[in-house]
């Protein structure tokens, strides 16, 4: 078996893992905030947390690490207009996710605060964070999506 490609397997399956958990627990966390359902949110919440600790991070530590050794065994200089492009938007994706992961985390704290107190609504705070999460959210992904279209159509720029 050849290294390179199961390496590369690996980096296509932790990216679709790093997207799709990102996507689908920021769709549910989206939907369910519309709720206004303090047990659900905070059921939900609590899981998105849980899914960026067990499914996300571990993706997203795995991609550059996989990616450079990809390009590195190809020959392909790490300072190649697609590659570097690559880089800019992993960066700015994660520039972005930071934060969320911290906002996700207080919002699931309040959450089950609010819940366990028998709380019928959130606090403004959760709002607030909820505003920036989605705001952050939005330029994580597409950036994360045009990184799929510059790895399979490695572009010259």
């Amino acid at each position: 078996m050849n290294a390179y490609l199961v390496v590369k397997a690996l980096h296509i399956l932790s990216s679709v893992l790093m997207v799709g958990t990102g996507f689908g627990t920021a769709f549910y966390l989206f939907f369910t905030n519309r709720t206004r359902n303090v047990a659900s949110i905070a059921t939900v919440a609590r899981l998105v947390v849980r899914a960026d600790l067990w499914f996300t991070t571990p993706a997203v530590i795995f991609q550059p690490l996989s990616g450079l050794w990809l390009a590195h065994s190809v020959g392909w200089s790490w300072d190649t207009p697609w590659i570097l492009l690559s880089i800019v938007l992993y960066v700015l994706a994660g520039v972005c996710w930071l934060p969320v992961v911290w906002l996700q985390a207080e919002m699931a704290k309040m959450a089950a605060t609010a819940h366990a107190d028998g709380a019928t609504a959130l606090p403004a705070r959760y709002w607030r964070y909820a505003l920036w999460w989605e705001r952050l959210g939005y330029p994580a992904f597409i950036a994360m999506v045009v990184v799929y279209f510059v790895m399979v159509l490695k572009p010259a720029l």
